[in-house]
């Protein structure tokens, strides 16, 4: 009983259904959560606070150059709009991307910095989605069950500071639209449970849903368990089940394209999941603890022994939905169901939120009615401790993880034996800071050990942009940023029109054309290159590329449209250079002399897919890295021929073709002479005038993904690019693209909206009174008759 007065001293409240408490609990969670994370990254010498690095991994190389293309759009410079990006991969479907990576209702925040100071400008993003989501779920632990505000608080802050924020999360920054998406959801069970809010409560999923499909799914599933804990009966269960199909259609115009686009991309590898051993799953309960492929289970110590205290109570309900959410982190088929039925081409444990989330709600159940009295509090600090030990055997576990796990367990067990409840807050806050802080330190030195990373904006990279910026010439023709990268999506970052794209959605065809044109890759197949070749220059109208350190003019490039004689389509086979003279339609590479030496004066070429090392001719040396299916190296330039009888030095089996450029010119001029006279190009297509008397297949220099319709037709495949037949005495062309799903998209959600209209009006609309009887008697508001005072005896 000493225990519940000292928790009564800090209530500083009711603790009831006020805005007041509610409002401190958020500020306090989310304050807590700023301080961890900033602290953290101060003290690992991280950016923005110090010299290391942060853009690691798929942040540096995907995310950011994502939101400086966002950056682009919202400040109307970019080459493209919502439906097309003209940017990357000579043309790709945007909204897909746009719906997998910047929906976010926090993206749109990078606009407010300078282009130059976007990867400050996603950290501030990012630490704010964290710090909002510790306050969401602050705030929803306090409509769910009133109680003392800081406890709440604290609570919050241990979610929104949990292992999988600070060390998965924190470099897939739309991920975190997950984090704040669960507490979210279980708020609108709330509603659905008290009947209210039926217009804001789908609202609320579709704006989930829009921001994150992937990680909200998996919040949608943690938020139905919260609901069915919280009101077992199945009207309700069926009302938040209407209302999440009514969110979710709302959401379709972006759903749809975004889901039909996973289809049709280039296919990831295939892995079977393979459950992590126990002792690393102890170890990872620890803070300062990192690994790729073991579960971040890490949070605030408080939590799961508040979650296991229930156990002491006889209260099985939560501690069972927490042990059932766990075990399905470990088992096959409920890994997949988490998972979206596929296993992810990364950590495959990505729904670990979901049950931080659990845990805090069941820690909330164990603490809102005040602190659980001595016995139960100490059986749960035996209950996480004990288990614990079997991290003796991982060598996840690390000395400072042990040490802040340790103190953590201490400082709960030592809560009993405080007097000033005030104290215990102070306790509690400053433990759950430390241990946050040191995992967000040794996160931030782990995964700078062990993933790729990329430098910040610099000086140089504003000159080489503004250099590119100068050279532009679109829609005339394409300035490529070069074949030196370092992203894998330059184009985005620096402001050009280029065959390099890295997405999770990178177009099958795409990928497959460019393949056989000598493109190389990353990511097994998903992160296209840049190819410094005079003949997809000419054939993709490159005029400008960046190479070796300076702004170049290339050699003579087609326009972006053109039109080819009457004939079949182009069938590749195995050498890029003979695909290249398909698709151009001339004969331009040369093969080499019978001693292996190609003719004076020409350019010798080099494809050597699956070889990584080094090829030379003369004193010019170049590195190639290839290790198919991971890497595939680009068919590279080893420089002009200018000694008779010099042989380059190549890998076995290795391909080498001899560039004529003459002819290369002759070929280019050909086709310049019976291209459009006139070229329009918008957001969403182009509209091409042709010369009189054309005949034969108009060809843009887009790779032919679906969407795209031209003269109100589907348009046809001309060696994987956008092409439509020409009939004689046509005079233009014009073709649109829209993502595939969008219109079933559009109509999904206009009949999810009238549903929500009609449901809304239902709600408000008032209740008709019947008249009362003859002769009846009054009733009071609530429906029964009237007191009458007793008289008196």
């Amino acid at each position: 009983m000493k225990i519940r007065k000292i928790w009564k001293s800090a209530r500083g409240g009711t603790g009831g259904r006020t805005a007041a408490p509610a409002g401190r609990a958020s500020a306090l969670a989310g304050l807590l959560t700023v301080l961890a994370v900033c602290g953290g990254d101060a003290v690992a010498d991280t950016f923005p606070f110090g010299s290391h690095r942060r853009s690691v991994n798929d942040l540096g190389n995907e995310y950011l150059p994502f939101h400086a293309h966002l950056w682009d759009l919202l400040h109307g410079r970019a080459d493209g709009g919502l439906l097309l990006n003209w940017q990357s991969g000579w043309g790709t479907s945007f909204l897909p991307d746009l719906g997998t990576y910047l929906t976010s209702p926090f993206a749109p925040l990078v606009a407010l910095a300078p282009r130059a100071d976007l990867a400050y400008a996603l950290y501030a993003v990012t630490v704010l989605k964290m710090a909002a989501a510790a306050a969401a779920m602050a705030f929803t632990l306090l409509r769910t069950r009133p109680g003392a505000w800081w406890g709440a608080g604290l609570l919050g802050a241990a979610y929104g500071l949990c292992g999988w924020a600070l060390l998965e999360a924190v470099y897939n920054p739309m991920w975190m639209d997950g984090l704040i998406a669960f507490p979210l959801l279980c708020l609108v069970g709330v509603w659905v449970r008290e009947g209210r809010r039926p217009l804001l409560g789908p609202l609320v999923v579709a704006v989930c849903w829009t921001a994150n499909f992937y990680t909200a799914y998996m919040a949608t599933l943690g938020a139905a368990l919260v609901l069915l804990v919280t009101a077992p009966r199945w009207r309700v269960l069926l009302r938040g089940a209407l209302t999440v199909l009514v969110g979710v259609g709302l959401a379709a115009p972006v759903l749809v394209p975004v889901f039909l686009g996973t289809r049709q991309a280039f296919p990831g590898v295939v892995r079977d999941f393979v459950p992590a051993d126990g002792p690393d799953l102890a170890a990872r309960l620890m803070p300062a603890t990192y690994a790729f492929s073991t579960p971040a289970l890490f949070v605030f110590s408080a939590v799961p022994v508040l979650a296991a205290s229930l156990l002491f109570r006889r209260l099985w309900r939560w501690p069972a939905v927490v042990a059932g959410v766990a075990l399905s982190l470990q088992w096959g088929p409920t890994h997949l169901v988490w998972h979206c039925f596929a296993t992810p081409n990364g950590s495959p444990y990505r729904q670990t939120f979901v049950l931080t989330g659990v845990l805090a709600f069941a820690a909330w159940a164990a603490l809102a009615d005040g602190l659980p009295d001595r016995r139960p509090l100490l059986g749960g600090v035996a209950v996480v401790g004990l288990p614990a030990l079997a991290a003796l055997g991982s060598d996840q576990a690390t000395p400072w993880g042990w040490v802040l796990f340790a103190a953590g367990l201490g400082a709960v067990a030592a809560v009993p034996f405080v007097r000033c409840g005030r104290l215990v807050a102070l306790l509690l806050a400053g433990v759950l800071v430390a241990q946050a802080a040191a995992t967000t330190a040794w996160g931030d030195k782990e995964r700078l050990a062990r993933l790729d990373d990329y430098p910040a904006w610099s000086a140089a990279d504003s000159r080489r942009a503004a250099a590119l910026a100068e050279a532009d010439g679109w829609p005339a023709y394409r300035t490529d940023s070069g074949r030196t990268q370092k992203t894998g999506n330059e184009p985005l970052l620096l402001g050009t029109q280029g065959g390099a794209y890295y997405s999770s959605l990178t177009p099958d065809v795409l990928t497959r054309t460019m393949a056989a044109l000598g493109v190389g890759w990353t990511s097994r197949g998903r992160n296209l290159q840049s190819l410094d070749n005079p003949v997809t220059d000419a054939l993709f109208a490159v005029g400008a590329r960046w190479r070796d350190g300076t702004v170049v003019r290339t050699g003579p490039a087609l326009p972006l449209v053109t039109v080819r004689p009457p004939g079949p389509a182009p069938r590749y086979g195995r050498s890029p250079f003979r695909n290249q003279e398909l698709l151009l339609g001339a004969r331009v590479y040369e093969p080499p002399a019978a001693d292996g030496a190609c003719r004076v004066g020409t350019e010798v070429f080099l494809s050597a897919p699956d070889f990584t090392g080094r090829a030379r001719l003369g004193d010019r040396t170049v590195k190639l890295r290839g290790h198919l299916l991971k890497w595939r190296a680009t068919a590279t330039s080893l420089g002009i021929q200018r000694t008779p009888g010099l042989r380059p030095e190549v890998p076995p089996k290795a391909e080498v073709a001899c560039l004529d450029h003459g002819r290369l010119r002759a070929a280019v001029a050909a086709l310049r002479a019976t291209a459009p006279t006139s070229i329009r190009v918008t957001d969403t297509g182009f509209r091409a005038t042709l010369r009189p008397g054309t005949t034969g297949t108009l060809v843009l220099s887009s790779p032919r993904i679906a969407g795209w319709r031209c003269d109100g037709r589907p348009a046809v495949s001309y060696g994987g690019l956008v092409a439509v037949p020409v009939t004689a005495g046509q005079k233009e062309v014009a073709c649109a693209f829209r993502p595939p799903g969008l219109r079933a998209g559009l109509g999904v959600g206009a009949a999810a909206l009238m549903l929500l209209l009609a449901t809304g009006a239902a709600a408000v609309r008032p209740r008709r009174r019947r008249p009362p009887a003859p002769g009846a008697r009054p009733t009071s508001a609530a429906g029964t008759e009237p007191r009458v005072p007793a008289a008196r005896p």
